[in-house]
């Protein structure tokens, strides 16, 4: 084996030289729904409420038992022994027991109640999942914005780099004073602490973003800039119609009301009797045997049980109010739902609009700033300027270009949470 392809072997074993993955905004949603804990665990609660279902459907169907004992009486020379009751001084009993709760087959409100909450459930975990959205999008754009500050601080860079250049040619021509050096010196480390905070910058936001998207923690990716993407946003009479179906906020509150009846149904069940039925096969008898001499041991017997509630203190009644308070106070959650909708969708609508209003001032300014310090350039190396006034329209230019892409970025992102709210994220 050659040196060249060991080296090559031994960099691939450990990573070096290896494409960074390049994540697009959809995939960045597609990956943290994937691997984000709080969508993992609103999956978890709506699986528990799906075994909630099971069981409570599983309640109203009869069930099957095996039922073994064994009693042991002392002895006292009769054929029951001490205890009377218990027939015999040696008793067994080894029986299948069918239990079946009669009304149960027709008081469905049990399982009801649990299909409703089950969809509660579901509900959230879209939920969850929106929230996840709203934030992979800020830090998925908050990446981008990073690394075009990182370009417009390298631009800030090389103007710098110039002006600095261009005071110490006048400096040695005996056209400026040293004052101007020192200045422009200043101004170039400036620039190049911004460089290193705008690398940061990126660096912050990678880990941010990359904690949701991956199953263990990475931040060596790349992101795909889509800020020039023009994309005009739903028509608000499309949106509200489109928010109010997809509204997982909307679902749990609804779900949420019935779940809330069917508790209120649940307990005045309470008020009404029970009627239990229990048929037992087997046998119960003092020799562990399906035959004795005496007698055959095998056998079955039925139990019918008639139960009616006369009183409890107002309990029974105290659990309906109860439950009826709910039930208002989901409709009340209901009604700030359906409200609390419409204010974020009209929220959205008014930053999409502001956000985008902006876009053509933000351009145009960057286009001012370019050509005022283009001319004050100029200016100073006419002997018309001083190096304070290059320098601020230096910081100009910078802050002009910095509140462009932050203006880019947050029209993206007001239009993607308005894309979130109709559902189409």
């Amino acid at each position: 084996m050659t040196g060249r392809m060991l080296v090559a072997l031994t960099a691939a074993a450990l990573g070096f030289g290896q494409t960074p993955l390049t994540v697009t905004l959809q995939d960045a949603l597609a990956r943290a729904r994937q691997h984000a804990g709080q969508i993992q665990s609103a999956n978890l609660a709506a699986l528990q409420a799906k075994e909630d279902r099971v069981q409570a459907r599983a309640a109203a169907l009869p069930s099957l038992n095996a039922f073994n004992q064994f009693i042991y009486t002392e002895g006292n020379g009769t054929p029951s022994g001490v205890f009377v009751a218990n027939d015999g001084v040696h008793v067994y009993n080894e029986q299948a027991v069918v239990h079946q709760e009669l009304l149960s087959v027709v008081r469905r409100g049990e399982i009801r109640r649990a299909m409703a909450a089950e969809a509660v459930a579901r509900a959230k975990v879209e939920v969850a999942a929106r929230g996840l959205s709203a934030t992979v999008v800020q830090d998925y754009y908050a990446i981008v914005a990073a690394e075009r500050k990182l370009k417009n601080a390298e631009t800030s860079l090389h103007e710098a780099e110039r002006f600095n250049d261009i005071t110490d040619k006048q400096e040695k021509g005996g056209e400026v004073a040293h004052a101007d050096v020192i200045k422009s010196q200043i101004d170039l480390e400036q620039r190049r602490r911004d460089m290193v905070d705008a690398q940061l910058a990126i660096e912050k936001a990678k880990i941010a973003l990359g904690v949701l998207i991956f199953p263990n923690f990475a931040a060596d990716f790349q992101v795909v800039d889509d800020l020039q993407q023009a994309e005009l946003p739903p028509l608000p009479s499309e949106a509200h119609p489109q928010a109010v179906d997809a509204s997982p906020d909307l679902k749990a509150a609804k779900a949420g009301v019935l779940q809330a009846n069917y508790d209120v149904d649940v307990a005045r069940y309470a008020f009404l009797p029970s009627f239990g039925f229990d048929f037992y096969y087997g046998i119960d008898a003092n020799q562990f045997a399906t035959q004795s001499r005496e007698r055959h041991n095998l056998g079955y017997s039925a139990v019918a049980t008639l139960n009616i509630p006369v009183w409890n203190w107002g309990a029974t009644r105290s659990k309906i109010k109860q439950a009826e308070l709910k039930r208002d106070q989901a409709q009340l959650d209901l009604s700030v739902a359906q409200r609390a909708l419409d204010s974020n969708l009209a929220a959205a609508y008014a930053e999409v609009r502001a956000a985008q209003s902006q876009l053509v001032s933000l351009r145009r300014s960057v286009d001012l700033s370019a050509e005022s310090l283009r001319l004050m350039l100029l200016r100073y190396q006419a002997g018309e300027a001083t190096a304070l006034e290059v320098v601020d329209a230096q910081n100009t230019a910078n802050q002009a270009r910095n509140a462009l892409d932050d203006g880019l970025a947050r029209s993206r992102v007001a239009l993607a949470n308005l894309q979130i709210l109709t559902g189409r994220f």
